[in-house]
């Protein structure tokens, strides 16, 4: 038998795995690593985290990947060569930390690579008949195995696609394993670049668990904090939203948008939601000198009400009173008050962040992906019967070091 076969059949009968997980988000702020151990599998999964850190892009990788990021006419040359400089540049980041925690590769038994997602293209978005559902991320496992001498496991929204999903969003899959609780209805909110949640019943039935993306969450405040501030990559503490006014007539021009009117569950990236999405909107309706904070007040109370709007999908259909929901918020958003404060206003819920269920808010999607490869690894048979967009599949392809 290969020794790699050997080593993976030996880590899959372990009690415990340590499983170093990453996740880079649509936002480019950087690499989130967080070394976790993790025990069991399915719905008696327990994990810790042993170490976290997120390691900052320099504003030259963001600079390359936005050359190809949701883009549809690109240098295919760069995205090549994109694939395997972020899997090195990824791996040295590892390697770096392995050493600043004073572990070696030898006592880590997988990496969950996220990769880096450059393009996320639904076929409602791309409306091409003959192609399937379609998204992209780069990052190469193999290169991630090679250099880091770990096995790793990576490209997990392909098998989503594959099965009949759209590759997003994955946290439910985690979500599901980990932060379940039998009598509290639960919905796991992550604010990234991209809004999503997932409806965690407090019956446990995974046939009634529900998960979809929300739309913008960060992406768009982010990208015109950046417009009207080359040296800010996003509103700090909303500090420039909060001296703004909300502008009604735009507000409600960006939510007349098509996908905020179809039906859930959905996934969407920044191939929607970019400059000219409210660019197009500022021209139209002759908006094109409205202040830095205006505008950004408008774009976060435009993250507010379409997430606020999605998750009253769900307490609408399960017909239980919004007072009984328990809200767990996670992602760059948590840290926004703003958002936060608008959503709390929206939303008469009970409302939480992962850190009060033992996962920092920041780490919650890396610690997510590790949950993912020990399940291809160790885990068996758990079935989310008919649930439209969570097919019941494990995921991610397995690169050798050697």
């Amino acid at each position: 038998m290969n020794k790699n076969i050997t080593a993976l059949y030996n880590i899959a009968q372990k009690e415990t795995r340590k499983i170093l997980g990453l996740m880079s988000g649509t936002s480019l702020d950087g690499l989130d690593i967080a070394l976790c151990d993790v025990s069991g599998s399915g719905e008696n999964t327990d994990v810790k985290i042993l170490e976290f850190e997120t390691i900052s892009y320099s504003e030259n990788l963001k600079n390359e990947i936005r050359k190809v990021f949701a883009q549809r006419t690109i240098d295919f040359q760069h995205l090549a060569l994109l694939n395997e400089w972020i899997g090195i540049l990824h791996s040295d980041m590892i390697n770096d930390c392995l050493k600043k925690w004073n572990i070696s590769s030898s006592e880590v038994d997988l990496i969950a690579s996220h990769g880096q997602t450059v393009l996320h293209a639904p076929k409602f978005l791309h409306q091409q008949e003959k192609f399937p559902n379609a998204t992209l991320q780069i990052g190469d496992g193999d290169h991630i195995a090679v250099k880091t001498g770990i096995i790793t496991l990576s490209d997990f929204r392909q098998k989503h696609v594959a099965a009949g999903g759209e590759g997003a969003p994955l946290a439910v899959y985690g979500d599901y394993l980990l932060f379940g609780k039998k009598g509290e209805n639960r919905i796991m909110l992550n604010m990234g670049g991209i809004g999503n949640y997932t409806y965690l019943p407090a019956s446990l039935n995974a046939e009634e668990v529900f998960v979809t993306d929300t739309g913008t969450a960060n992406t768009l405040i982010d990208i015109f904090t950046k417009h009207y501030f080359p040296e800010k990559s996003y509103d700090k503490d909303a500090q420039i939203a909060q001296q703004g006014i909300v502008n009604q007539e735009l507000l409600n021009q960006l939510k007349k948008d098509d996908f905020f009117q179809k039906s859930f569950p959905k996934s969407i990236g920044q191939e929607l939601f970019n400059f000219d999405f409210v660019q197009s909107a500022l021209v139209k309706l002759k908006l094109e000198n409205i202040s830095a904070s205006d505008l950004l007040a408008t774009l976060t109370r435009l993250s507010a009400e379409t997430i606020a709007q999605a998750i009253y999908f769900t307490i609408e259909n399960t017909l239980i009173p919004a007072e009984e929901f328990h809200i767990y918020m996670s992602g760059g958003g948590t840290n926004n008050p703003l958002l936060v404060k608008w959503l709390k206003e929206l939303l008469p819920c009970q409302f939480h962040t992962s850190d009060d269920l033992g996962i920092l808010s920041d780490a919650k999607e890396a610690v997510l992906f590790a949950l993912l490869a020990n399940e291809t690894v160790s885990g068996g048979d758990y079935n989310f019967g008919n649930s439209k967009g969570i097919p019941s599949v494990t995921m991610g392809k397995i690169s050798f070091p050697d």
